[in-house]
């Protein structure tokens, strides 16, 4: 991947947008002005929309974060085939806590809505709408500011703070740190951020779907 494409005036304003629009949102939100699943949703898609026009305006365009019209199909079909890959791991490594008496469903265990009605919309925001939103700021700006320093350094920093800004409840959040290490990995390999989206959306999708079902 080449180095350097996310410059230090983008990462600014980005970082600057996302600290105004987050803490507009502690604002509104506590006031009951609208539910907070929806507030969330639009929250999120504002962020992307703001994100993008940052890159286009004050950046060096939709391929500087790895989301060149030429590659959106590429970077579906090699996310398909990341996901695929990711699940057999995730199944075996379930299948050897298993066997060692570790429930692994207490791992990855998602709270969701209590009243069904909420239920399809945390689908939607929490299993498509965020993951776009956050690929495209600690991949797309923050892993592609960081990369001028190699890629370790890109892996781990994008990755540490993709975890701390995640609720830490106990323990380690290992499925936040291997999220982070994988969706950095896919966008190094492939070259399109839409392989880690596709990677994050389904497998938040399956974390919700096992959650409900258990």
């Amino acid at each position: 991947m080449e180095a350097n494409k996310i410059e230090v005036k983008t990462l600014i304003i980005s970082l600057a947008t996302i600290l105004s629009v987050e803490a507009a949102t502690k604002v509104v939100i506590p006031h009951g002005l609208y539910r907070p699943m929806v507030s969330l949703g639009v929250v999120r898609l504002l962020e992307i929309i703001l994100l993008i026009l940052t890159v286009l305006i004050w950046g060096k365009g939709l391929s500087s974060i790895g989301l060149a019209r030429s590659k959106l199909f590429f970077g579906l079909k090699k996310g398909m085939i990341w996901s695929a890959g990711f699940g057999m791991a995730a199944f075996f490594g379930f299948v050897v806590l298993f066997a060692a008496g570790v429930n692994p469903l207490t791992l990855i265990q998602a709270h969701l809505p209590t009243r069904h009605s909420e239920i399809a919309l945390f689908f939607v925001i929490g299993g498509i709408v965020g993951p776009i939103a956050e690929e495209v700021f600690f991949r797309g700006i923050l892993y592609g500011f960081f990369r001028r320093w190699g890629v370790v350094v890109a892996l781990v920093l994008s990755t540490l703070i993709f975890v701390l800004i995640h609720p830490i409840n106990h323990g380690v959040p290992i499925t936040q740190v291997a999220g982070g290490i994988v969706f950095a990995v896919a966008y190094e390999v492939e070259r399109s951020l839409i392989t880690p989206i596709t990677i994050h959306v389904l497998g938040n999708m399956t974390i919700f779907t096992l959650s409900l079902i258990s």
